[in-house]
């Protein structure tokens, strides 16, 4: 039966134009940009770069370790394990579309999957190359970008130190997943160069050189990188997208030592981290970091610490490297099948005394001079039930989280998730699934379904129900809420796809104007309808959103925006050209919308919009060859309810502003 089932794919090979999206009318970034819209944008910059580099030189379905395939942000846990379960099975793969021959792998996975990966034949080199293989077959990439906008700001008047345009370059060496090496710099709007506190050029450098598999050297880091292990209740600096409209993206994602070659300038580690294989199962972690923060210090104590990199004025500057901190840790893990275990512990320290000035919301915040957390991760796969948490303590107080989830089949799947976070638990490093930014202050249960129960449609519906034992921003004594998302997917082409999707949030805040003393829930409704079409060298898509923000026995706000792209790829040229245009009407910042708009190599633009105008942007990119791509895109906002746009030293005295943004991009 094996045999006649993988025959009937090779067979079929001929048909695959009817069975699979064709990737000639639809660029591998577009795939992406529904998880992009669900995720901080600057923690993309890494991925986008790693999932760019497969596209030109794809991983080896026959070959791939269990890490290598878990950067992919659209594959489940199972999905990977039995991908490697298939090929351990039934013996190498033959070609990719013997995807849809592994069991729990659905149609969507599969389709993004495709771009980023390959079969090889065997006997191909295997192993840490040699060094002379490394620099003759090493991969090459220069990236250079200029912004430079077409208003003036308030600050240039007389606080501004620069000039307004930006600029960054970045390098990077590739020899497959074997090594990577590479630089980022970059110069702000509105700072010097090499000029007075930037004497050197840039305002931002990072270095990194990352090895892998080298003999029982699993990993290598020097210079910049970032850690994740766990579920990231200690460490978690890394990209991640909690929760969305899909569950193959809720998945923490613990990647171990990888990389920080992007410009951003603040959640990074700097220093030397490794992993080795200890035993054949067991994989031993450690790193030590050492690096300067911005903050801002009063009478020999960091009163508050600065996330922004911006160093555009003198007190900016006056804020720049103003305080160390130094970390150390290590990981041991078991990466038994179907048992997972690991144990994870940091101590970190600044050379003063962290001393913010606290408000009574955020009292229990971390605070002093040195800190610790330890946390223990565990996951466990039994058929289509997989369970996975972990349990963290620190200085003060302690987190747990846990995820339950069965896959009844690929169409049809439940999630349930359940965390406590204290309120006050310090983890200066940890990133996790939740309402808020951190996992503190916060208790909570997540149940998810997605259900695909007719051919052509997927239904994925979510409620999420926390509270928070302690004060917040806005929210003077303990308070619960409710996050309920609906969507609803129809496929009837390959080049057509249609969406609806509903979402509900119930959070409690203070009545602005009493001083805290009443507090009232609030209620926020989004609801979106997207069209998207592609028909040979176009690409349509539509985008229409509706907002209704309200809090209780007070009048409510309600807001609108409605998006037209529309994108060309020459046939006869290389040549691409995208147009949006944008128009928007919100009541008030609370009613606000965002947009999606397709953005430069690597980045994604997910602007907010209140008040009334319109936005419209125009992308160019032409690749001469191989090796150079140039990019342009014009972006132009116009308001007609204001005269002024932001303000401080951000403000500029007109109703609308234009930008410009070049990229060019040199592969060799």
């Amino acid at each position: 039966m094996e045999n006649i089932q993988r025959g009937l794919v090779f067979a079929l090979l001929l048909l695959l134009p009817s069975l699979l999206p064709a990737q000639s009318f639809l660029l591998w970034e577009d795939n992406l940009e529904e998880l992009a819209e669900l995720s901080d944008p600057a923690a993309w910059e890494d991925e986008l770069e790693d999932l760019a580099y497969l596209r030109d030189d794809p991983l080896d379905l026959n070959t791939a370790t269990r890490e290598q395939l878990e950067r992919f942000p659209f594959l489940n846990a199972r999905q990977v394990e039995n991908i490697q379960a298939y090929v351990s099975l039934h013996g190498p793969m033959q070609s990719v579309y013997e995807l849809m021959l592994v069991p729990g792998m659905d149609r969507l996975a599969a389709e993004l999957l495709q771009p980023f990966v390959c079969v090889k034949p065997v006997g191909e080199e295997k192993g840490f190359p040699s060094w002379k293989s490394i620099l003759r077959y090493g991969k090459h990439e220069a990236l250079a970008r200029f912004d430079q906008p077409f208003y003036r700001r308030k600050g240039y008047e007389k606080n501004f130190l620069g000039t307004p345009l930006y600029h960054s370059l970045r390098y990077a060496f590739r020899r497959g997943d074997y090594v990577q090496a590479g630089f980022a710099a970059e110069k702000d709007a509105g700072e010097p160069f090499f000029a007075l506190h930037d004497a050197k050029g840039y305002d931002h450098y990072s270095y990194y050189i990352l090895l892998h598999n080298l003999g029982r050297l699993k990993t290598l880091a020097l210079g910049t990188y970032r850690l994740d292990f766990g579920q990231g209740l200690v460490l978690g600096n890394s990209f991640g997208l909690g929760k969305s409209f899909s569950l193959a993206t809720s998945d923490y994602r613990a990647r171990g030592i990888r990389k920080h070659g992007s410009t951003g300038e603040y959640d990074y580690f700097r220093g030397l981290a490794a992993t080795v294989q200890a035993m054949r199962r067991v994989e031993v972690s450690a790193f030590y970091s050492h690096r300067t923060l911005d903050g801002r210090v009063e009478d020999g104590a960091l009163v508050s610490i600065d996330e922004s990199g911006l160093h555009r004025t003198q007190s900016e500057v006056e804020k720049m490297r103003t305080a160390a901190l130094q970390v150390a840790g290590g990981n041991i893990a078991y990466k038994g099948n179907p048992f997972q275990v690991g144990l994870t512990g940091i101590y970190y320290f600044f050379d003063r005394p962290y001393e913010p000035n606290l408000r009574e919301y955020a009292k229990y915040n971390l605070r002093g001079n040195y800190f610790y957390n330890v946390g223990l991760d565990y996951r466990y796969r039994l058929g289509r039930f997989g369970w996975s948490g972990e349990a963290a303590m620190g200085k003060q107080g302690c987190a747990f989280l846990n995820r339950l989830n069965y896959d009844f089949s690929p169409d049809y799947r439940l999630l349930l998730v359940h965390r406590y976070y204290a309120h006050d638990y310090w983890a200066f490093f940890a990133h996790s699934f939740g309402e808020g930014s951190t996992p503190q202050n916060e208790n909570g249960w997540y149940v998810a379904a997605e259900a695909s129960p007719l051919a052509h449609w997927r239904f994925f519906a979510s409620a999420d129900f926390f509270s928070f034992p302690w004060w917040r921003y806005r929210i003077s004594k303990p308070s619960q809420g409710v996050d309920v998302r609906f969507q609803a997917t129809y496929t009837p082409r390959e080049e057509l796809t249609m969406y609806a999707n509903y979402r509900f949030r119930r959070r409690e805040r203070d009545v602005t104007g009493t001083g805290g003393e009443v507090t009232l829930p609030t209620q926020h409704h989004r609801t979106r309808l997207r069209l998207a079409y592609a028909p040979g060298i176009w690409s349509f898509q539509t985008t229409a959103d509706y907002t209704v923000f309200a809090q209780q026995s007070l009048s409510s706000a309600s807001g609108w925006q409605c998006t037209q792209a529309v994108s060309c790829a020459l046939p006869f040229f290389p040549l691409r050209l995208s147009v949006q245009g944008t128009y928007f009407d919100t009541d008030d910042y609370d009613s606000r919308v965002y947009v999606y708009e397709r953005g430069l190599l690597y980045t994604f633009y997910t602007p907010s919009f209140s008040g009334n105008g319109f936005r419209c942007s125009f992308l160019l990119r032409c690749d001469l060859g191989k090796h150079l791509m140039c990019l342009a895109k014009l972006g132009h906002t116009h308001y007609l309810d204001r005269d002024e746009i932001s303000s401080g030293n951000d403000l500029i005295r007109s109703n609308r502003k234009t930008d410009l943004q070049v990229q060019v991009r040199l592969k060799f």
